[in-house]
């Protein structure tokens, strides 16, 4: 259906925007401004004086310093065009009248026609409120116009423009009369309107700037925003690595500690073992703790970059473990002491190792913080872990899923701070996955995260 056509008034009011609140800043009076002023007054003195040269002027019989006084006056005007707008205007159009009336050659001067121009595009063009500012112009016009033909009728211009015509034998299309009052009309209303369209659009034009600026602002303040919040998020990432690194070394090394404890003075051989686990345990806790905090003292200079990714910031650890790796976390385990299996479901051969990166740490992560859980806080004996990776292949969802269970109860005494299943859950959500954690009915406890695959996933 097409559209209504808009109204005139519509229009018109929309170009001249009656209704915006957007209101055009005020510079202060700068030292342009004052030359400005100063140098349009020179400028119309010496045009009066060169005019003065070639022709008579008349003047009403006013000395050449009243000539000078009122186009100085009218041309300094023009140093507060833009703080005071309005006024300047409103002060411009008695100028006009007034010198109009005693002085009419002098108001016709070139650099005084300038200045009245100028009044009313910086009326427009600077005001601040708008529907002020197009009434106090078109106020002016209309007075402006109805003197120009109270000029024109009863000052006896057109008798003299009738007398001139006949002598120099004009033969036009019109008589002298309507010819003269059309032409005087038609000047005055491209002079007076012609100034309120170009102000208009010259505050448009400044309108538009200071909206693009803003906007401009905006982004740049989003875009800080951003930065800071990867920032946070690159640590809060960071601190989640750091505690389950710390839990899973921290609960291995318990457990030889104590199984070597143990044989220690029956099987010395088997302590040694032990001990060695631990050693090698340790260092490797060491070296993951000492690449996270040399990530974290230079996350501030990569948060520099445009935009801190997890590629960017990579390129200063150590490769992260990932779907692939988890066989040997729970060879560790088991070989710790906690009976420990792995299970691997997928629906095509070697579907696990084809995970993201991204998701294959996520879930590396989550095994290992519930393994270290059930060693400091379970009594099971053995544990079952299990990797689950379905492709899409037109018969559901894709899946990456992993799964923990464990044949204990919660040990008294040692219940944490819940850190760890908020780290567990948070990793989920970061990859909008789901997250199942708690007690089975059949006993044991199980840990079980599942997250959607993409085309990108995998």
């Amino acid at each position: 259906m097409p559209s209504a056509r808009r109204s005139l008034s519509t229009s018109v009011g929309d170009f001249f925007a009656i209704d915006d609140d957007w209101e055009r800043p005020t510079a202060p009076i700068s030292r342009r401004d004052w030359v400005v002023g100063v140098g349009l007054s020179l400028v119309a003195v010496l045009l009066l004086e060169l005019g003065r040269s070639v022709t008579e002027i008349q003047a009403g019989g006013q000395p050449h310093w009243v000539q000078w006084a009122a186009t100085v006056s009218g041309a300094m005007l023009m140093v507060w065009r833009r703080q005071h707008p309005i006024l300047v205007g409103c002060l411009a159009a008695a100028h006009m009248f007034i010198v109009g009336v005693t002085m009419p050659m002098i108001m016709g001067q070139l650099a005084l026609q300038a200045v009245y121009f100028v009044a009313i595009y910086a009326a427009v063009a600077y005001a601040r409120h708008r529907r002020s500012a197009l009434l106090v112009v078109a106020g002016i016009t209309v007075f402006m116009l109805l003197w120009v033909g109270w000029q024109l009728a009863l000052g006896g211009g057109i008798a003299e423009i009738t007398e001139d015509a006949r002598a120099d034998g004009a033969d036009g299309w019109f008589s002298p009369t309507v010819g003269a009052v059309a032409t005087m009309l038609a000047i005055n209303l491209v002079y007076f309107v012609g100034a309120i369209l170009v102000g208009q659009i010259a505050w448009r034009g400044a309108r538009q700037r200071a909206r693009l600026e803003d906007q401009a602002s905006t982004i740049t303040a989003q875009a800080e925003d951003l930065k800071r919040r990867a920032v946070v998020d690159e640590r809060l990432r960071i601190a989640r690595e750091l505690h389950d690194v710390v839990g899973h070394h921290v609960a291995v090394i318990g457990i030889q500690a104590g199984a070597a404890r143990r044989v220690l003075d029956k099987r010395p051989a088997e302590a040694a073992k032990a001990l060695g686990q631990i050693e090698e345990s340790s260092r490797d806790a060491v070296s993951q703790m000492r690449s996270l905090l040399g990530t974290l003292r230079d996350i501030e200079a990569t948060a520099e970059l445009d935009g801190l990714t997890d590629d960017a910031a990579a390129t200063s650890r150590s490769p992260e473990p990932t779907l692939a790796d988890l066989a040997d976390l729970v060879a560790e385990r088991d070989a710790a002491g906690m009976h420990t299996a792995y299970h691997v479901v997928e629906n095509r051969q070697g579907a696990h190792t084809s995970v993201a990166p991204s998701i294959g740490l996520t879930l590396y992560r989550i095994a290992q913080e519930a393994l270290a859980n059930i060693t400091r806080h379970s009594t099971a004996t053995t544990t079952d872990v299990f990797t689950r990776v379905i492709d899409a292949n037109g018969s559901g969802q894709a899946y990456a899923e992993i799964e923990v269970l464990d044949n204990g109860r919660p040990r008294s005494g040692t219940s944490g701070s819940g850190l760890g299943q908020l780290g567990m859950r948070e990793r989920a959500a970061s990859h909008k996955g789901t997250v199942d954690i708690g007690p089975r009915p059949m006993g044991g406890y199980r840990v079980r995260v599942r997250i959607p695959l993409g085309e990108n996933d995998v």
